[in-house]
C-alpha cells in the first residue's frame, strides 16, 4: 500500500515546520505511512505525471501554509502559485481533483487564502477546514492533528504503543502443548544452567583474586570510585557514562536564557549576538548578524526546545545587485538556527536556504556576554 499521508510545503516558506511535523507523524504512524517531497524523478520523465502518481497513492494531503505560501515569486517576478508547473500547485490540485481529503495546516500565524487569491484549480482549497500549528503549543496541536488523521491513516510500522500485526506468516506453538514434554524440556536445561553458573562464579573469583593481588604488589590504593568517565576533548572529564547507551538527561530552558556573543570573528551575515528569554514557558530568541557599518537586526522569533537543543527559524530577505544590471532584486532566505548548550557554551548551527542560491551551513561557538 502507498504512503497514507502526503505533506506538501514550500521550502522557502515552511521547511522547518514541515520537517518537524514529518518526524512527529513518522513516530505516530511509521515511516512508510508518511511521504514528503517528490524525489527520484528520473531524467526524461514527465514530472507532472510523477507528482500525480505519488499523490494518487495517499489517503490525505496536508498543505503546510506559511505567511509567504501564496506570495513567493520566482526569478522572473511571477508569483509561483500562478505557474501551472509549480510543484506545490500541482500537488494540491491533484489531490483536489481526485477528491482526496486536503487539510490546510497553518504555521507562522498564517491566514487561509481567499478564493480570489487562488488559481481556478485551487479555489476549493479556500473552503477546506484548516488546523493551526504554533511553536508555543506544538505538541498539543500535533496530538490533535494526529488523532484527526486516524480516520485516513493506518500505521505501517511499530512506532507507537499499538499492537503490530504480522504481514508474513508466523509459526505459532500448539494451543495445548503436551505437559510431559514441557516438563522434560525444563529438566533438560537445569544441568546446563547450573554448569554455566559455576563457570561464571569461578571467573568472578579469579578476577577478584588477581585484582587484589595486583593492588597488593604495587603498593597503591584502590581508586575511590570506579565509575568510567569520558574525556570531553579538552582534558576535562565529562562525567560518568551510562552502560546502557541512553540519551543525555534533558536540560532546563534556563541553560539557554541570557545574552550570548560569538566567541570568534565572523564574516558578513554571520551571527554575532543572541538574546534568549523565557517568559510564560515561551522561549524567544533575538538575533543580530555581523554587517557593515552596523549589525543587522534579525528580530526576535519563537523557539522550540526539546531538552537538548533549541531551534528557531527566520524568514529573511536581502538585496543583491546583478553584475550586468543596475537594478537590485530581493533574495529570499530562510535561516534555521539550532542552539545546543554544552559546558557553559552555546554551539550554534545556521542552515541557510535561498530562493536562487545553493544552501549552506555555518557553525559557531557562543559564550555568555560579559
Amino acid at each position: 500500500m502507498g504512503r497514507a499521508i502526503f505533506i506538501s510545503y514550500r521550502r522557502d516558506d515552511s521547511e522547518g515546520e514541515a520537517g518537524r511535523l514529518f518526524d512527529d507523524l513518522v513516530r505516530a504512524y511509521g515511516e512508510n505511512s508518511v511521504f514528503m517531497d517528490v524525489a527520484g524523478i528520473n531524467p526524461g520523465m514527465d514530472f507532472r505525471k510523477a507528482i500525480d502518481d505519488n499523490v494518487a497513492t495517499c489517503g490525505v494531503l496536508l498543505a503546510i501554509i506559511g505567511q509567504q505560501w501564496g506570495t513567493i515569486a520566482n526569478n522572473s517576478g511571477q508569483r509561483r502559485l500562478d505557474d501551472e508547473n509549480d510543484f506545490v500547485r500541482l500537488e494540491v490540485a491533484s489531490a483536489l481533483k481526485r477528491d482526496i481529503p486536503v487539510i490546510p495546516v497553518l504555521v507562522h500565524d498564517a491566514k487561509m487564502p481567499r478564493p480570489d487569491e487562488l488559481p481556478d484549480n485551487l479555489k476549493n482549497l479556500a473552503y477546506r477546514n484548516s488546523v493551526e500549528l504554533t511553536h508555543a503549543r506544538w505538541n498539543s496541536d500535533v496530538q490533535l492533528l494526529t488523532k484527526a488523521l486516524a480516520q485516513y491513516v493506518s500505521a505501517s510500522s511499530a512506532t507507537g504503543t499499538e499492537p503490530i500485526h504480522a504481514t508474513v506468516p508466523v509459526q505459532l506453538p500448539p494451543a495445548n502443548a503436551p505437559e510431559a514434554k514441557e516438563s522434560a524440556a525444563k529438566s533438560s536445561k537445569t544441568p546446563l544452567i547450573a554448569g554455566i553458573s559455576v563457570v561464571v562464579l569461578l571467573l568472578i573469583a579469579a578476577v577478584v583474586f588477581f585484582g587484589m593481588h595486583r593492588s597488593g604488589t604495587t603498593g597503591g590504593n584502590a581508586p575511590a570510585t570506579t565509575a568510567p568517565v569520558t574525556s570531553s576533548g579538552e582534558g576535562t572529564p565529562s562525567g560518568p557514562v551510562s552502560s546502557g547507551g541512553s540519551s543525555p538527561a534533558p536540560l532546563g530552558a534556563d541553560t539557554l536564557v541570557g545574552a550570548w556573543t560569538n566567541s570568534d570573528t565572523t564574516g558578513l551575515n554571520g551571527l554575532k549576538r543572541l538574546e534568549i528569554t523565557d517568559e510564560a514557558d515561551r522561549l524567544t530568541v533575538h538575533a543580530w548578524a555581523q554587517c557593515q557599518p552596523v549589525d543587522c537586526d534579525w528580530g526576535a522569533e519563537p523557539a522550540t526546545f526539546d531538552g537538548q537543543k533549541a531551534t528557531a527559524v527566520w524568514n529573511l530577505t536581502q538585496e543583491k545587485k546583478k553584475q550586468k544590471e543596475a537594478r537590485a532584486e530581493e533574495e529570499a532566505r530562510v535561516a534555521t538556527v539550532t542552539m545546543v548548550p554544552a559546558r557553559g557554551m552555546l554551539h550554534v548551527t545556521i542552515a541557510n536556504r535561498y530562493s536562487t542560491l545553493k544552501p549552506n551551513e555555518r557553525q559557531f561557538d557562543f559564550v555568555r556576554a560579559q
